[in-house]
């Protein structure tokens, strides 16, 4: 962790313990111990649990909303774009699945402000996907795309729960499942 600045090893010691424990079952010094200061020097960062875990999730859902524009920007047609969503979804998922397990587990805990700007965050993301979809499969009701998306990214997402199977053979299964739900619009 030694490249990451202080404030993302405590984020990233943060999410491992939510993951494993749980947010209510994790308090400020277990977050502290796991990246070598005391439980107070947490707050040099953060102004607390709450915040920690709202910077948590409002980083994740940035960065997944600029790398899905990202992909659609360097891609040269809607397939290419469609693609690029969900191989960077899959490596994503693979990365990150303590990041998955308490997004899933764990937002409820943030206040109704907080709460509310990470599900703007997700829907744009969303959203992202549904205008690739729609230019593949004109005809489909947006509705209908955007709950094909919501699936696929569900199925991708389901990583952190799925075993053992090792990532060279996980990743192509993956995005062979997810390209596959996606075209049964």
């Amino acid at each position: 962790m030694s490249d990451l600045s202080r404030s993302e090893q405590i984020l990233r010691a943060a999410a491992h313990l939510f993951a494993a424990r749980g947010y209510g079952a994790t308090g400020i010094d277990d977050i502290g111990a796991q990246v070598g200061v005391s439980g107070p020097a947490i707050y040099w960062h953060f102004s607390g649990k709450q915040a920690l875990l709202a910077t948590m999730l409002t980083d994740v859902s940035e960065r997944l909303l600029t790398g899905g524009r990202e992909c659609v920007a360097a891609a040269p047609d809607a397939a290419g774009a469609l693609a690029a969503l969900v191989t960077m979804q899959v490596e994503f998922a693979l990365d990150e699945p303590d990041l998955i397990v308490v997004h899933a587990r764990e937002l409820r805990h943030l206040d109704a402000e907080q709460a509310h700007a990470v599900r703007a965050l997700q829907r744009q993301y969303i959203e992202v996907w549904v205008d690739v979809l729609e230019r593949l499969h004109p005809r489909a009701a947006r509705p209908r795309l955007s709950a094909a998306v919501q699936a696929a990214i569900g199925l991708v997402n389901s990583t952190p729960y799925v075993g053992q199977l090792p990532r060279k053979q996980l990743a192509p299964l993956l995005q062979s499942m997810a390209l596959a739900a996606l075209a049964a619009v």
